[in-house]
């Protein structure tokens, strides 16, 4: 606008001026100079309003494109605070899954465990056994000392049956002869500790399993078999405790 007046203002002082010479020129040539300057000055005052009018139209265009991009950072803004909610959330869910996969892991292995061999030293043995294997041994040898015998001879026959080549065996035919012979079943006791004696020279047991090879001569009234044990078992095994007891027997034999 200020522009727009400044342009009238000259067109006027021009105006003037050729008013001013007017009596010089001749009417026509007055008339055509005061046309051409008018012609001028629309001509500038239109030009001045066209560039206001376009200013005034990039100042609106200008607004609308900052209001759209306020917009679109705040629809930006507000898209990111709900991925971060969402970040979140997942990051939450990941670490929910990972302990449930440690958890489902550690229950799995557990699990296995239960049906891995592992592996045992006993009665001066070490080999490998079933979990259940060893779950059945002890607990017939927990009926055993419980004082149930008849029942300590129903398990130890079945484990023998279902772990023929256990580790466990040999003790378990030991503990099985015990059983027979509290039950006063002196002839199969006998039977099962030789067996054991048989299969095991070398078994830390066997000079046990001899001496109650004896007990139940004895009980037997086998008096001559009961002292030829007695003195085979003091001649092969001399510094075991049951060579101890041995000597004790001959002599009340005696």
């Amino acid at each position: 606008m200020k522009i727009l007046r400044l342009v009238v203002a000259a067109a006027v002082l021009c105006f003037g001026a050729v008013s001013a010479s007017a009596g010089l020129f001749e009417d026509d040539e007055a008339r055509s100079a005061i046309l051409d300057l008018r012609k001028r000055v629309e001509a500038i005052r239109v030009e001045s309003e066209q560039g206001v009018s376009h200013a005034s139209e990039d100042s609106a265009l200008l607004r609308r494109s900052l209001l759209e991009l306020q917009n679109q950072i705040e629809t930006l803004r507000s898209e990111m605070s709900i991925l971060r909610g969402l970040n979140e959330q997942l990051s939450r869910d990941v670490a929910d899954v990972q302990r449930q996969q440690k958890d489902m892991s550690q229950g799995i292995n557990e699990r296995f465990r239960q049906f891995e061999p592992e592996k045992v030293t006993f009665d001066g043995l070490e080999f490998l056994v079933q979990p259940v294997e060893k779950r059945d041994y002890e607990a017939a040898l927990v009926v055993f000392r419980k004082g149930d015998f008849a029942a300590s001879q129903v398990l130890f026959l079945d484990f023998l049956k279902r772990y023929p080549q256990s580790g466990y065996n040999l003790s378990a035919i030991f503990w099985l002869a015990n059983s027979q012979y509290a039950t006063r079943d002196y002839k199969q006791a006998m039977i099962n500790f030789r067996s054991l004696v048989v299969r095991s020279p070398e078994n830390l047991r066997t000079p046990e399993a001899i001496l109650s090879i004896a007990n139940c001569q004895i009980e037997l009234k086998d008096a001559r078999g009961a002292r030829k044990t007695l003195e085979d078992l003091i001649k092969t095994y001399p510094k075991s405790e049951a060579a101890v007891a041995a000597k004790e027997r001959l002599v009340r034999l005696k």
